[in-house]
């Protein structure tokens, strides 16, 4: 299968040069290059510019609440174990309205893949600050500049516990599709924060500031095993910034462990032999 194949007859509407489609571009590279049946594979999406690829990506897609693409993920994975699940958010969307969510998603261990936009603004909505944008930068809704400082999406993954952590940038497809790949085949909660130009609104975060900092780790010998380590080289922005694995542990994921599933996933158990009458009576 080729990426092309995963076209919609829907064509993006996203502005011209925006991050968006080298995300696009690397989630079709990562699902083809897997061999991922296209039936197979479920995307929960989140409000905003990013879970406008809903409409691009011949999977099966669920467009959800602002902020609430993670809990569906869940429970579709909890539901169907044989599914490929992906979550898609922006960073308002996963750490503004989402922040909970996302927490307990690392926490808890699903066995999903989460990507998180992040152009540091609510693009979609004409550019109002987000959890990430830049300290000072003006806004429609700090025309005065932003007073705080940014969060540091790397190190809530980390302090939550995340077990695959890693920052990719939409104008590197290739790495990104390679960060992507590893991420669907890690066993548990991954979770990838993407770098990415928003060419309307944004004009100090550009692709080219990204372009002249941003650099692969991995590749100059840094090792995902340490989280002590991976928090410090979370702090690293500024002339230089690191993309690539943060951290990965194996862990058993939730959903290997819930009781639930001892007799196989839900979609193939029968409800014939449910019986809720004692939870019923506990209510009542």
């Amino acid at each position: 299968m080729k990426p092309e194949e995963l076209n919609t007859p829907h064509d993006p509407t996203w502005c011209p040069a925006c991050g968006n489609f080298g995300i696009w571009i690397a989630l079709k590279k990562a699902i083809t290059e897997l061999n991922l049946d296209p039936n197979h594979v479920a995307v929960s999406y989140g409000i905003g510019c990013s879970g406008n690829e809903n409409n691009f990506v011949k999977t099966y897609a669920f467009h959800s609440l602002h902020g609430r693409a993670l809990p569906p993920a869940a429970g579709i994975k909890f539901a169907n174990d044989a599914l490929t699940v992906l979550a898609i958010g922006g960073d308002g969307d996963a750490y503004g309205e989402g922040g909970n969510h996302f927490i307990h998603a690392c926490k808890n261990n699903y066995d999903i893949t989460y990507l998180v936009h992040d152009n540091q603004l609510y693009s979609l909505t004409t550019g109002q600050a987000s959890p990430t944008s830049q300290k000072g930068m003006a806004t429609t809704t700090t025309p005065e500049g932003i007073i705080e400082d940014p969060l540091n999406p790397i190190s809530l993954a980390l302090a939550a516990n995340a077990t695959f952590v890693a920052r990719g940038f939409s104008g590197r497809a290739d790495h990104l599709s390679g960060l992507i790949k590893q991420a669907i085949q890690h066993k548990g909660f991954s979770f990838i924060d993407i770098l990415q130009n928003c060419v309307t609104f944004n004009k100090l975060n550009t692709f080219q500031f990204f372009n002249q900092r941003i650099y692969d780790m991995n590749a100059e010998g840094y090792e995902a095993n340490d989280r002590q380590k991976a928090h410090a080289k979370a702090m690293e922005w500024g002339d230089r910034i690191p993309i690539g694995i943060f951290y990965q542990e194996e862990k058993p994921s939730y959903n290997s462990v819930v009781s639930q599933k001892r007799n196989g996933t839900l979609v193939e158990q029968s409800l014939e032999k449910a019986d809720l009458t004692p939870n019923f009576e506990k209510m009542v």
